[in-house]
């Protein structure tokens, strides 16, 4: 966005990072095997191409890299302030300008723990871009706060614990965990796996990019363009058994059936891992190696319920007592019923947070929110995927928020407001979208919020999204000379 922003012509820009660095998800989910599970190609800006990728599946430092140079090629890093967290948002109704409450905990990564500093900055337009899979969400088991070892989060990993020739456990088995447990299991003295409920999981065809195809993508682009395209295309087919017709999802399911099997010879071992819900209806995982560990003998599948969590280990429903060392949780982020990513004040002191705890998150687009005058959210609610890239989202909201920063300044306009009216129209019509869709056949998902309402999913194909926020519809927009 900043970027986009730059080549716009934006000169008065600043990024507030909150970290000692730039990076996001990729900067804080270093775990052991940390990649992710789009195709490197695929999952990188279409303005700027990376020949250089080493894997199908990029690994979480070359991604991070990747990032870091996007800003250094493009002469970002002057305008972001590292260590520099948003600490409340506020719109001045006279004004009408934003008031932003900045906290300073220092400005390198080595004097990070310097006293914090406070300041109030004003601008005229915010757009947050803090990412829906930031607030890692702990377990709530009683007496997690009495576990007298190690205990840590996945996007928190404690490098500085030794896993070797300890006892450790890991609660849930979602995306990071399938990940992470093939790499720590061959360290471990044991390792307890609590599942709640077996994720279905595809294997990952991930293999190396040579030197001759990293050579071909550099001198011949349009040789990675098509295989950017050939990714994406692949991948969109999917959304038809997701959106048009579950049952579609059959045969994938009698695939996913025959993985497990052929990895698994253990009968009851199997039977653990073999999901119960339609694929599809919580996220689908890729992983070549996750099966494979969990036959391993110092590795244990756990699907009682955990009672409690002592000073020394955890205790299950079945009154078993499990004595560990550590205890690492793979159990996601707050998202479905999460609130604003910081405190945010609009029009006549309406309240973000309150708003969307009590009716849950809602936007127009995924990115305008009636009430909020220039304000703008990237991957807002409703906008993320199950079968396709992010980042083709992400570029579909730089297009239409590059178009609303357009608007203000070639119209004369000091602020612009999406319409409650068109915002209400726009949520109904989502949540009738979801209606006979996988997401809503009957499993308890992270996408799903309290009131059964999926809050984080865009229910649609993505060129359809892309297509949507190519064009701005000034009518949509109450404006404000």
């Amino acid at each position: 966005m900043a970027i986009r922003l730059r080549q716009m012509g934006v000169a008065s820009l600043t990024v507030y990072e909150a970290a000692a660095g730039i990076g996001g998800t990729w900067r804080d989910n270093d775990y052991p095997g940390a990649a992710c599970d789009i195709p490197s190609h695929l999952y990188s800006f279409s303005f700027a191409p990376n020949p250089s990728w080493t894997r199908t599946f990029g690994p979480q430092p070359e991604i991070l890299a990747y990032l870091k140079q996007c800003a250094r090629d493009y002469g970002l890093e002057p305008s972001i302030r590292c260590n520099a967290r948003v600490a409340a948002a506020r719109f001045d109704d006279d004004a009408r300008v934003w008031r932003l409450d900045i906290v300073t905990t220092g400005t390198t990564a080595g004097d990070a723990a310097a006293v914090p500093a406070r300041e109030t900055v004003e601008v005229d337009i915010v757009i947050a871009g803090s990412g829906p899979l930031s607030r890692p969400a702990l377990p709530r088991i009683d007496g997690i706060d009495r576990f007298r070892g190690a205990l840590f989060h996945s996007a928190r990993w404690d490098h500085t614990y030794p896993l070797e020739g300890k006892t450790v456990a890991v609660i849930g088995t979602g995306a990071s965990a399938v990940q992470f447990i093939p790499r720590i299991a061959p360290t471990v003295a044991q390792l307890h796996v609590f599942q709640r409920t077996p994720p279905w999981i595809m294997p990952r065809p991930d293999r190396a990019i040579g030197p001759r195809a990293q050579r071909i993508f550099r001198l011949l682009p349009l040789a990675q363009r098509l295989a950017r395209w050939s990714v994406y295309w692949r991948h969109e087919a999917r959304a038809l058994a997701f959106i048009v017709n579950p049952k579609w999802m059959k045969a994938p399911m009698r695939f996913a059936a025959s993985y497990l099997e052929r990895r698994v010879p253990d009968p009851a071992l199997r039977a653990k891992l073999k999901p119960d819900y339609l694929l599809g209806c919580k996220r689908v995982l890729l992983s070549s190696d996750y099966y494979p560990a969990l036959t391993q003998p110092n590795v244990g599948v756990v699907t009682t319920p955990i009672r409690e969590i002592v000073a020394d280990g955890l205790v299950t429903e079945d009154g078993r007592h499990y004595r560990v060392d550590a205890i690492i949780c793979g159990t996601g982020f707050d998202v479905a019923d999460a609130g604003a990513p910081f405190p945010v004040t609009g029009t006549g002191g309406t309240d973000l947070d309150a708003r969307w705890r009590s009716a849950g998150p809602q936007a127009y687009l995924g990115t305008s929110i009636a009430g909020f005058p220039n304000f703008f959210m990237m991957l807002g609610p409703n906008t993320g995927l199950g079968h396709n890239s992010m980042v083709y989202m992400i570029e579909a909201h730089i297009a239409y928020i590059a178009s609303c920063v357009r608007l203000l300044a070639e119209r004369g306009v000091r602020t612009m407001e999406v319409r409650a009216e068109v915002q209400d129209v726009f949520n109904e019509r989502l949540q009738r979208a979801f209606r006979g869709t996988v997401w809503m056949s009957g499993c308890r998902s992270w996408y799903l919020s309290n009131s059964g309402r999926n809050t984080v999913l865009w229910p649609g194909f993505t060129f359809v999204f892309r297509r949507l926020t190519r064009r701005l519809r000034v009518a949509d927009y109450r404006l404000i000379p």
